[in-house]
């Protein structure tokens, strides 16, 4: 009788165990996902970083089997949907749509309400997008070399364009100027739009922007292409050399990330499981091409390597923000 009980038990948890549900210990979690995730981008719609949040939710919802709903959360230069995620249960079930601004930038700028080492884990990185050092056809230097020589010849003299202090155009910009030696006078503004308007009125005279933001401008022959600011040549951008090489600035070598972080304390497993996910879907020709669009070559990090690369960043500008005294108002 009670070998049959044991054998009639057995066999009524079968179906269970094989669904992965039998006997689980108290306090154990359930199979991830097992409910809507959460893909939060803490900007506006269209912006580049919520167009790749959107691309990377929908291949990771066929992948997980599981709906990854976008949701914009805009603010304070990113702060609130990352601060969001940061405070969110590490359980996979909220994730955030990670940039350069929010991450690299505004903690060293400003108190920030997350700490990012603290809060959030790397997960992966797509990879970067480069920018571009762009002049008028009518400013007095043709290639990036003599544009250097030319505005360092006169200190004081020429103004560039941001789209805010703190900002990834402004940071960018600030180690081009402090790598070539260039005296010049920092103009912000309310975004990129703005910015661009006031350089194609002639109201500053450089500007260091994204393909994105200023390619018609550059097809339509209002603005010139002097360089590129990563320290290779870019696929996306043939024919325009690194100002590494151009300008003669060896090592000047940045552009703009974008990744997937999560709260600090998400279980490994699930961590794992997104970065497999994620490089399988950033590997398709059709997901790479999407990112062509927007200007953003992949090359994706594990969470090792997105890691040092945050690291990196935090060498790199943590000296020139306090050297230079920037500060977000």
């Amino acid at each position: 009788m009670i070998g049959r009980r044991g054998f009639s038990l057995a066999a009524s948890l079968a179906p269970f165990a094989a669904s992965g549900l039998a006997a689980r210990p108290a306090g154990a979690q359930a199979a991830w996902p097992n409910r809507v995730i959460r893909m939060v981008i803490p900007w506006p719609p269209g912006q580049a970083t919520d167009l790749i949040g959107r691309i990377v939710a929908q291949f990771l919802t066929t992948s997980l089997g599981q709906t990854v709903v976008p949701e914009n959360r805009p603010g304070a230069g990113g702060q609130i949907g990352t601060d969001a995620v940061a405070k969110a249960a590490p359980d996979g079930h909220t994730l955030l749509s990670a940039s350069i601004g929010p991450i690299t930038f505004q903690p060293l700028v400003q108190r920030t309400p997350y700490d990012v080492e603290r809060d959030l884990a790397p997960v992966v990185s797509f990879g970067e997008a480069p920018y571009i050092l762009l002049v008028r056809p009518s400013f007095p230097a043709t290639d990036a070399r003599s544009f250097v020589a030319h505005v360092k010849a006169n200190p004081g003299k020429y103004s560039y364009a941001s789209s805010g202090i703190g900002g990834a155009q402004h940071m960018v910009t600030a180690l081009f100027n402090a790598r070539a030696g260039l005296d010049a006078l920092h103009v912000p503004f309310q975004g990129s739009g703005p910015a661009m308007a006031a350089f194609l009125a002639g109201q500053v005279d450089y500007a260091i922007e994204t393909p994105a933001g200023a390619g018609a401008l550059v097809r339509q022959g209002q603005l010139r292409v002097l360089g590129q600011t990563l320290g290779r040549p870019s696929v996306l951008l043939p024919g325009i050399p690194p100002l590494a090489e151009a300008a003669d600035l060896p090592g000047y070598d940045i552009g703009g990330w974008n990744g997937l972080m999560a709260p600090a304390r998400t279980p490994k497993p699930i961590i794992d499981r997104l970065v497999a996910e994620v490089e399988k879907g950033l590997a398709t020709s059709e997901v790479r091409e999407r990112f062509a669009a927007i200007g953003f070559e992949i090359a994706p990090r594990g969470p090792d390597g997105f890691a040092q690369m945050l690291r990196g960043l935090r060498e790199t500008f943590a000296p020139l923000i306090q050297q230079l005294g920037i500060r977000a108002e």
